[in-house]
C-alpha cells in the first residue's frame, strides 16, 4: 500500500466509470422514447434541450475515454503513448462520421465539414490556446522541431488532395471525385499514414521524443493501479454507446439546423468540437507543464489522423452506399485553410515558441467561427 503511495499508483473506486452508465442509460431511453423524440423535432426548446442532453453524455463519456487512453499511454511510454491516446480519439470521430453519414437522410457534405472542422479547431483554436498560456507561463517553449515538420509534411498534401482538389477534377461535376479517383485517394491516404507510423514508432522514434527541461523535476502524478487490460477493455466499452448515441444525436442536430436556421456546415463542427475537447484539455495541460513536446504530438497528430483516417473509411461508405459524397470545400474555406497550414508551417519553422504565434492562430479561429455563422 504504501509502496503505492510513492510510485504514484491508486486504485480506482468502481463508481468512477459512471459516466458509462450514463451513456448506456440516456442511449436505451433514446431507443425506447422514439416516438417522445420525434415529437420534439418539432418543439425549438425541447429539440435544444434533448440535443444538448446527447452532446453533454457523448463529451462526459468522451473525457473518460481519454482518462483510459492516457493511462495506457502512460504504461506504454513515448511516442507509442500519445499515439494511442490519438487513435483511440479519432477512431471514434471517424466511427461516428461514418455511422451518421450512412444512416438516415443523406448527408454528402457531413464528413468534408468535421474533417474542416478538425483543422481549424486543432491547429487554430486548440494549439493556439496551447502556444499562448504555454508562452504567457513559460515565455518561450521547446519542443523537436523535426516532428512538427514530419506531422506537416504528411497533413499538407492529404488535406489539399482531400478538401481541395476535389473542386478542380473533370471527371464529376461539383466537389466530387469519380470511382477511380475515390479509390486511389483512399489508397494514398492509408499508405502516406502507414508510412507516417512506420517512422514515428519504428525508424525515427526520437524525432517525436524530447527531454524533460532540464533543472525542472518531472510531475508526480497519480495513476491507476488497475491492470491494462482493464484500461483497454473500457475503452471499447465506452466506444460503442458513444457511437450509437452519434446516430440518435442525427436527427435533431438536422431538425436543429433547418429550425433556427443554422449554417449547414454546424453538424460538423458540434461533432468534431465534442470529440476532440477531451485530448485537447490533455494537450493544453502539457504545454501549460512546459511539455509542449507531448502537445505537438496529441495536436499535429489528432489532424493527421482524422484526415488520413477518414478520408477511406467514408469512400468505402459512400462506395458501399451508393451516396454522394462531396470533399470539395467552397472558396472561403479554401482560403481558410491554405492560410492555417501556411501559418502553421511558419510556426513550427523555429525551434521555440511564444505567445505570438498563439495569438495569431486565436485570431484566425476567430476568422473561422465568424465566417461559420456570416458569409
Amino acid at each position: 500500500m504504501l509502496m503505492s503511495k510513492v510510485l504514484g499508483h491508486k486504485r480506482d473506486p468502481w463508481w468512477r466509470e459512471w459516466p458509462l452508465a450514463l451513456a448506456i442509460l440516456t442511449l436505451t431511453l433514446a431507443l425506447l422514447g422514439k416516438g417522445w423524440i420525434a415529437t420534439a423535432l418539432d418543439q425549438p426548446v425541447m429539440l435544444v434541450v434533448w440535443l444538448v442532453v446527447i452532446c453533454g453524455v457523448i463529451l462526459t463519456a468522451a473525457i473518460a475515454i481519454v482518462r483510459h487512453a492516457d493511462e495506457l499511454a502512460h504504461r506504454l511510454g513515448e511516442p507509442a503513448g500519445t499515439l494511442l491516446l490519438t487513435l483511440a480519439i479519432t477512431g471514434l470521430e471517424v466511427c461516428m462520421v461514418a455511422f451518421v453519414m450512412s444512416t438516415g437522410e443523406a448527408k454528402p457534405t457531413l464528413a468534408r465539414d468535421t474533417m474542416f472542422a478538425v483543422v481549424m479547431l486543432v491547429l487554430n483554436g486548440f494549439m493556439g490556446l496551447a502556444l499562448l498560456l504555454g508562452g504567457l507561463r513559460h515565455r518561450e517553449q521547446s519542443y523537436n522541431l523535426q516532428s512538427a515538420n514530419a506531422f506537416l509534411l504528411m497533413i499538407l498534401p492529404l488535406t489539399v488532395l482531400g478538401l481541395i482538389l476535389p473542386n478542380y477534377t473533370r471527371a464529376t461535376a461539383g466537389a466530387t471525385l469519380s470511382t477511380f479517383q475515390m479509390v486511389f485517394l483512399s489508397l494514398m491516404s492509408l499508405g502516406v499514414y502507414s508510412v507516417f507510423l512506420l517512422v514515428q514508432n519504428r525508424r525515427h522514434r526520437g524525432f517525436f521524443m524530447m527531454p524533460e527541461a532540464a533543472g525542472e523535476p518531472a510531475a508526480m502524478e497519480a495513476h491507476s493501479a488497475r491492470p491494462t487490460v482493464y484500461h483497454a477493455v473500457m475503452l471499447g466499452l465506452y466506444g460503442l454507446p458513444l457511437v450509437l448515441l452519434a446516430k440518435q444525436m442525427a436527427a435533431p442536430l438536422d431538425a436543429m439546423v433547418l429550425k433556427l436556421h443554422a449554417p449547414l456546415a454546424l453538424g460538423g463542427f458540434i461533432m468534431a468540437f465534442l470529440v476532440l475537447v477531451p485530448e485537447s484539455i490533455a494537450a493544453i495541460r502539457a504545454a501549460q507543464a512546459n511539455r509542449l513536446q507531448r502537445s505537438v504530438n496529441i495536436l499535429l497528430g489528432s489532424v493527421l489522423a482524422s484526415i488520413g483516417l477518414t478520408i477511406p473509411l467514408v469512400i468505402a461508405v459512400s462506395l458501399a452506399t451508393g451516396r454522394t459524397l462531396v470533399l470539395g470545400v467552397d472558396n472561403t474555406d479554401t482560403v481558410m485553410l491554405l492560410l492555417t497550414l501556411v501559418t502553421s508551417m511558419l510556426t513550427f519553422s523555429l525551434p521555440r515558441t511564444n505567445v505570438l504565434p498563439g495569438c495569431v492562430h486565436l485570431l484566425l479561429f476567430g476568422a473561422y467561427l465568424m465566417l461559420l455563422f456570416d458569409r
